[in-house]
């Protein structure tokens, strides 16, 4: 997936990814949250800029509400 440096993804963008992750693969919140930060921020979640890592941060908290 092709990302823009300049611009802050949502929380929504990440709820909905995620969501995503876990139907395809048949995992928990927290087995998606680990593999989405290995290879999306390569292990560093403010690597898009700390607006998308706090954005990020909240996706989680909202999918373990559920």
């Amino acid at each position: 997936m092709r990302v823009n440096h300049a611009s802050t993804l949502s929380v929504n963008y990440f709820v909905s990814y995620l969501n995503l992750i876990m139907i395809s693969r048949r995992n928990y919140v927290k087995r998606s949250h680990i593999m989405y930060e290995e290879r999306f921020f390569k292990d560093e979640t403010d690597r898009y800029g700390k607006m998308t890592e706090t954005h990020f941060n909240l996706a989680i908290q909202k999918l373990k509400q559920k």
